[in-house]
């Protein structure tokens, strides 16, 4: 089954369940498949791995949205927001340790030949590709300037 058939059928069960945090979560993942599905170009497909970026750009607003609100002393929609997060991680891949995560980032900085912050760009080219959905941006860049730096 498709990460999209899946998100369907989980907005039917959340619908009968009367979750309403998980079911507006999830509607808003459908709209964000249904606009990518029929973008040009697209010819009405939309595959797991462009379904995994959409949900973690979600994620990624997600927790930022929540900080701005807890922040600015909101604490009523940073839980609604983390609430949202935490239904839209549960269709991510397992995300890296912070140890695993700096074990994979050696092993592609060996591969590549990099040897200082110079080279920080052709080692966050191939981590991206390589970590796709395991490990946020921000981690894998911040792991590399250290391990470069």
């Amino acid at each position: 089954m498709s990460l999209f058939d899946q998100i369907s059928s989980d907005i039917k069960a959340a619908m009968l369940a009367k979750d309403k945090v998980r079911l507006e979560a999830l509607r808003n993942v459908k709209k964000f498949f249904l606009e990518a599905k029929t973008a040009p170009g697209a010819n009405d497909t939309l595959t797991d791995e462009a379904a995994l970026k959409i949900i973690q750009k979600l994620v990624k607003q997600g927790k930022d949205s929540a900080q701005i609100y807890a922040d600015q002393n909101r604490p009523d929609l940073a839980d609604v927001e983390l609430g949202q997060v935490r239904i839209l991680e549960g269709y991510l891949p397992q995300q890296l340790s912070p140890g695993e995560l700096e074990a994979e980032l050696k092993r592609i900085i060996a591969e590549t030949g990099a040897s200082g912050p110079k080279d920080m760009g052709k080692v966050m080219g191939a981590a991206t590709k390589a970590l796709s959905g395991k490990a946020e941006g921000r981690a894998i860049s911040e792991t590399v300037k250290r391990l470069l730096g």
